[in-house]
């Protein structure tokens, strides 16, 4: 069973700027798929971060990403992307790409936890 496969993590200070990448080729061509990020820093819960309905590409977004986090994709690489501005230590964590077949009211960043189409993961660790 094919997985996302997420890529782009690493290390940057506070203020500063990365683009996760998530390689989901099996997914960004179904109109009936939702797709998105969620992420998990150590000792907390997940949290769905961005979300982005396939069928027409209306995205959402947790509160606290709001404004500084783009989801996109490009069909032609067959690939998501997260844009991450401004980070914040408190944006330290796992980020997880996941996809589902799910009906557009359920394409939020809350129900990406719940997708079975997930991958390993990519580190973001933010530093102050």
């Amino acid at each position: 069973q094919a997985h996302p496969v997420e890529s782009g993590g690493g290390s940057v200070q506070a203020g500063g700027s990365l683009r996760l990448s998530c390689a989901a080729s099996e997914w960004l061509d179904d109109s009936n798929f939702c797709i998105g990020w969620f992420r998990q820093a150590p000792g907390k819960g997940r949290e769905g971060v961005a979300s982005l309905y396939i069928a027409d590409g209306s995205t959402n977004y947790a509160d606290f990403v709001q404004g500084r986090f783009t989801i996109s994709r490009d069909n032609t690489k067959s690939t998501l992307y997260l844009q991450m501005n401004n980070l914040k230590p408190e944006d330290s964590a796992m980020y997880y790409c996941a996809a589902a077949r799910r009906a557009k009211k359920f394409c939020v960043p809350r129900q990406l936890m719940a997708f079975e189409f997930r991958g390993q993961g990519t580190q973001l660790t933010v530093s102050s």
